[in-house]
C-alpha cells in the first residue's frame, strides 16, 4: 500500500490498487459509466492493511458497502483480519431501520455479534466515553454523504473525530465519492446559529467527499476544540473526479436515510430541504419523490407557482404542477396525510442545475402566498425560525420577507462563498 502526507494537520492519505466495482458483481463493467472504487473497495483490496493489529470500532450505517452490496463490519468480521470490537449508529442507526431524528438504540447486531452502541446525536463526553467502554484503538468512518451541511453524517464524524483526539484514539477515513459532485455553493454557517444541522462554519453545499471534510476539520477545528489534531488516515478513492455526480460512477446506491430513495433526490436536496423551515408547505417527505416534491395544502397553493417558477427559466430545471398527500409529516402535522398542491422538481441538465439557487427562487415565489409562513419553534426563544439554522445566519430569511429577488438573495453570500473555496483549496483530494 502505498502511502503519501499531505498537511501533517490534516491527516495521511492512503492510495490502494485501482479495484473494478460493478454494482451487485464486482469487476463487471457497466456501459457509459465511470468504473471509480471506494475507499472501502481499497481497503478490502489491501487485505485491511490500514487495520491491522488494531481493535477496531466502526462508524457506519446501511452505504457502508462494497460494490457487491457487502458491509464493511461483516466484511471484516468474515476476513479474520480485523478485529471489530463495537459498531456506532448514527441517526436513523447502524441498520438503518430509524426514521429522521431517531436511532435504533444500543444492542447485539444478530448478523456479527459484536455490540452496537447508540451514537445519535452523542455529545463529545459521550463519544469519549463509547470509546473507552468499548477499548478500541482505531475508529473507522464510513458513510455515504449527500454534500449538504445539514446532513448530519458529517457532524457525527467531526464530533467523533474530536472526542477521538481527546482520548488519543486513530481515526480512519474509508473515503465515497460526494454525489452531487465537488463545487461549493450557497451561504456560510454562523457561529450564532450552529446547531445539530451544522456544526461549524462551512457552506450549504460544501462539494467535498467525507474523507475531504476529515481532512479539513482535523486541520481547522480540531486543534482549538479537541486541544490537537487526531491522528487521521484517509483511504481515498480511486478513479472519481470532481466533476462526476452519482450518476456518472456505476457505485452501487443504498439509501443514507429513509426520505433519501436515489441519487436524484441527493441532486436536489441541498436546495429543497430549506422547505423543512416553511410551516406551511412539505417538502414531500413519505412520498416516492420526496425533496422533489413540494406543495402546501390544495386551496393555500395552487398551479400559479409551478407557472412563475417555469417563466424564470431556470438552469437546469423545470417544474411539473403535481398534486399529492404526504404520508410523514416531520415537524408539519397539519399538512400530514392532507392533499397538497405544489411542484415536482423536474432535472434537466445536470450540468447547470444549481439545487440552492433554485430553492431560492421557488422560496420567493411561494413568499407571495398569504398562507405562506416560516416555521416558528417556540421552544427556541432565542433562534426560533429554522430555516435560519438550515442557512446559517437569518438573512436568507429576512431578505425574502423584505421582497428580495433571487440575484439579491444569491449575490449576498458571494464573498464568503469565495472564502470557503480558497479556505478548502488545500484539503481537497480530487
Amino acid at each position: 500500500m502505498e502511502r503519501r502526507r499531505f498537511l501533517a494537520g490534516a491527516g495521511a492519505v492512503t492510495a490502494g490498487a485501482v479495484v473494478a466495482t460493478g454494482p451487485g458483481t464486482p469487476g463487471q463493467a457497466v456501459p457509459g459509466v465511470r468504473r471509480v472504487a471506494t475507499g472501502l473497495d481499497v481497503l478490502v483490496d489491501s487485505g485491511f492493511a490500514a487495520l491491522a493489529g488494531q481493535r477496531v470500532g466502526v462508524v457506519s450505517n446501511p452505504t457502508g458497502v462494497d460494490s457487491a452490496y457487502r458491509h464493511l463490519v461483516d466484511l471484516m468480521h468474515a476476513s479474520g483480519r480485523v478485529q471489530v470490537v463495537a459498531a456506532f449508529g448514527p441517526e436513523h442507526g447502524f441498520r438503518g431501520s430509524a426514521q429522521a431524528g431517531g436511532s435504533e438504540g444500543t444492542g447485539t447486531d444478530a448478523r456479527t455479534g459484536i455490540t452496537v452502541y447508540d451514537a445519535y446525536g452523542a455529545s463529545q463526553a459521550k463519544w469519549e466515553s463509547l470509546f473507552t467502554t468499548a477499548s478500541v484503538d482505531t475508529i473507522v468512518f464510513d458513510i455515504q454523504d449527500v454534500g449538504a451541511r445539514f446532513y448530519t453524517y458529517i457532524w457525527t464524524m467531526y464530533t467523533s473525530m474530536v472526542a477521538a483526539a481527546r482520548v488519543g484514539k486513530r481515526y480512519v477515513v474509508l473515503d465515497r465519492p460526494n454525489p452531487v459532485g465537488g463545487r461549493a455553493r450557497g451561504p456560510m454557517m454562523t457561529p450564532a446559529f450552529t446547531s445539530g444541522v451544522g456544526l461549524k462554519e462551512i457552506v450549504q453545499q460544501h462539494g467535498m467527499t467525507v474523507g475531504e471534510l476529515a481532512r479539513f476539520f482535523n486541520a481547522e477545528f480540531l486543534p482549538a476544540d479537541a486541544g490537537r489534531p487526531v491522528e487521521l488516515e484517509v483511504v481515498r478513492c480511486r478513479n472519481w473526479k470532481r466533476d462526476r455526480l452519482a450518476a456518472d460512477t456505476d457505485l452501487p446506491w443504498v439509501m443514507p436515510s429513509p426520505n433519501m430513495p436515489t441519487p436524484d433526490t441527493a441532486l436536489v436536496y441541498p436546495g429543497t430541504c430549506l422547505f423543512e423551515g416553511v410551516a406551511s408547505i412539505t417538502e414531500g417527505r413519505g412520498t416516492c419523490r420526496p425533496f422533489e416534491l413540494i406543495g402546501g395544502l390544495a386551496g393555500d397553493f395552487d398551479h400559479h407557482w409551478g407557472d412563475r417558477l417555469n417563466a424564470r427559466n431556470l438552469p437546469g430545471v423545470e417544474f411539473r404542477e403535481a398534486y399529492f398527500s404526504p404520508t410523514a409529516a416531520g415537524q408539519k402535522p397539519a399538512l400530514l396525510n392532507k392533499l397538497c398542491a405544489g411542484v415536482e422538481v423536474k432535472v434537466v441538465d445536470r450540468s447547470a442545475y444549481d439545487p440552492i439557487r433554485t430553492a431560492v427562487a421557488m422560496l420567493v415565489e411561494a413568499r407571495k402566498y398569504p398562507a405562506f409562513a416560516w416555521r416558528f419553534d417556540s421552544y427556541d426563544t432565542v433562534r426560533p425560525y429554522w430555516v435560519d439554522k438550515l442557512t446559517g445566519s437569518p438573512r436568507l430569511r429576512t431578505m425574502i420577507d423584505a421582497g428580495a429577488d433571487v440575484d439579491d438573495v444569491v449575490g449576498a453570500w458571494a464573498d464568503e462563498l469565495a472564502a470557503f473555496e480558497r479556505q478548502r483549496r488545500p484539503y481537497l483530494l480530487y
